[in-house]
């Protein structure tokens, strides 16, 4: 199934360049390690009534936030242009393409409105199916993550070309991955289900602060990071430039 080599060529695109994949995001995604870090620190203890933070670790978790939300932007162009282009890094972190990157956060925004909308209107019906029906609370709600996924995979091939400086509209990316609406469903499905299996760890630990989830939501966060990024990419090839894939 294409949704399927799909989602399989993304994984082995960082398996296949884990040293490429390091050199662009090591000391990138050391910063948002570091934020979570300080989120951590500033959370209440498990059972404490404190609802103050300090001030001083508010700024930090704030300054390191807004340096998180950078780099997370700065690895996506960076990685889409390596992919695509084949640029690589000089240094320890990879070219600096604030235009870009500006560009990307536009688009991010954009397309975060277009599928909060859509969900908005999906959750006034499921929200009443819920209170009739409580046990199929959880399905459909899945139903509503699967329905963000697909959303942001139809409307996020406008990311990539815009990490290589090219222009792509709404329009434009909703067309190039309309051509295959079973391709689109199976990854939708798949990485729904890589999103809950991620997750899912975290949540059955009964001490959400833990150092132990800590590690986990670092370490797993990265390949989950570069795997999504990695998926849009092979989006991008093959919808737009009518790559091959394996």
């Amino acid at each position: 199934m294409r949704g399927w080599q799909i989602f399989r060529h993304s994984f082995r695109m960082v398996l296949n360049n884990l040293e490429a994949a390091f050199r662009l995001s090591a000391v990138l995604y050391a910063v948002q390690a570091l934020n979570q870090v300080l989120v951590l620190l500033a959370a209440p203890a498990q059972g404490s009534t404190a609802t103050v933070i300090n001030p001083g670790m508010a700024m930090m978790v704030l300054a390191t936030s807004i340096l998180a939300i950078v780099a997370s932007l700065w690895i996506a162009v960076a990685w889409h242009r390596y992919v695509l282009t084949g640029e690589e890094p000089d240094g320890a972190v990879p070219p600096w393409h604030g235009g870009l990157v500006l560009a990307y956060l536009g688009r991010s925004v954009m397309i975060a409105l277009l599928v909060v909308v859509a969900l908005v209107a999906a959750l006034i019906p499921v929200t009443a199916v819920m209170a009739m029906a409580p046990a199929l609370g959880l399905p459909l709600m899945l139903m509503v993550v699967a329905l963000a996924v697909y959303l942001f995979f139809r409307f996020g091939v406008m990311l990539p070309a815009g990490a290589i400086d090219r222009k792509m509209t709404l329009r434009e990316a909703w067309a190039a991955t309309g051509k295959d609406q079973e391709a689109m469903v199976v990854l939708t499905l798949l990485v729904t289900g890589m999103v809950v299996a991620v997750q899912l760890p975290a949540m059955l630990n009964p001490d959400p602060h833990s150092l132990i989830n800590l590690v986990y939501s670092v370490v797993v966060g990265w390949f989950a990071t570069m795997i999504g990024i990695s998926v849009l990419t092979t989006l991008y090839g093959v919808c737009v430039e009518g790559r091959d894939i394996d």
